[in-house]
């Protein structure tokens, strides 16, 4: 591995960092870019792409620290509790929540990539959630959110956003973030909510598939591998406090609609590319 491989996880890390939150499926953007950008070693490529979500997921810490910490060290300085219930109960309805799709992932992570890991697959993902964003966005209009808070996210609500977070950990390019916020946005949940929620999801997910994918596949990559690994990491991390920043203040003024007309163009775009090129996802 060199300098060029280095310059790859660059460009990953941003790819990565924008599309991670945004609900345009990372993975329909990574098939395009690894069309034309790959590292010179194909086992750690195949690593990277999943470890390289921890520099992201390390934003959403960043970001959300003061909303996600349960503990409180000074509690013998002030009269706030050691523990902060309300937070913990937070993270016990995002563990719920992850549930499906951690034990999807565990039993058959190497089937889902062999069976649905394909261009087709992923377009169809793409096109099929973003007209549902313009369509549950236009069913939604004029109604007045159930939830406003995460605080306000019931057990049984959580076991339901869930539910289609499974559909993102099933079907490639649907979009871990677009699934997960559309059926919040179906059961009544409001969009800084479902966003928020949605990042909170990511921790445990996230952490859990990097964590597999390194036990089963070990790092033996020298140091130069650890040193692209850990440039893609910042790199991503840092371009993810961007986009989730620019989420949460567009959603305050804006729907979601502009995401599924987004999915869909890069949908069509998808397919006619692998079509005129007979190229094959790598």
């Amino acid at each position: 591995m060199g300098v060029f491989d280095v310059l790859v996880a660059v460009i990953l890390g941003i790819v990565e960092g924008i599309t991670e939150w945004l609900p345009v499926s990372s993975t329909g953007h990574m098939i395009l870019v690894n069309q034309f950008l790959n590292f010179s070693d194909e086992n750690f490529q195949e690593m990277f792409l999943v470890v390289v979500q921890l520099g992201a997921i390390l934003a959403v810490v960043f970001v959300f620290w003061s909303k996600i910490w349960p503990f409180n060290f000074k509690y013998k300085k002030n009269d706030m509790p050691f523990v902060k219930m309300d937070i913990m109960q937070l993270w016990f309805k995002i563990i719920v929540a992850c549930v499906p799709a951690a034990v999807v992932g565990l039993l058959f992570d190497d089937i889902i990539d062999e069976m649905f890991y394909n261009a087709v697959v992923v377009a169809g993902a793409l096109l099929i959630y973003g007209i549902l964003f313009i369509i549950v966005e236009n069913w939604n209009k004029g109604k007045r959110p159930v939830i406003t808070k995460t605080a306000d996210i019931r057990y049984s609500t959580a076991v339901i956003i869930g539910v289609f977070q499974l559909l993102a950990a099933i079907v490639p390019g649907t979009s871990r973030s677009g699934a997960t916020i559309i059926g919040a946005l179906l059961i009544g949940v409001g969009r800084g909510a479902a966003a928020e929620f949605t990042f909170y999801l990511a921790i445990p997910v996230m952490f859990g598939a990097s964590l597999l994918k390194i036990v089963k596949g070990g790092f033996n990559y020298g140091v130069m591998g650890e040193v692209t690994l850990l440039v893609g990491m910042l790199v991503a991390f840092i371009v993810s406090l961007f986009a989730i920043k620019f989420l949460m203040g567009y959603i305050r003024k804006h729907d979601f609609k502009v995401f599924g007309y987004y999915r869909i163009a890069l949908g069509i775009i998808i397919l006619l590319y692998f079509a005129i090129s007979g190229a094959k996802v790598v």
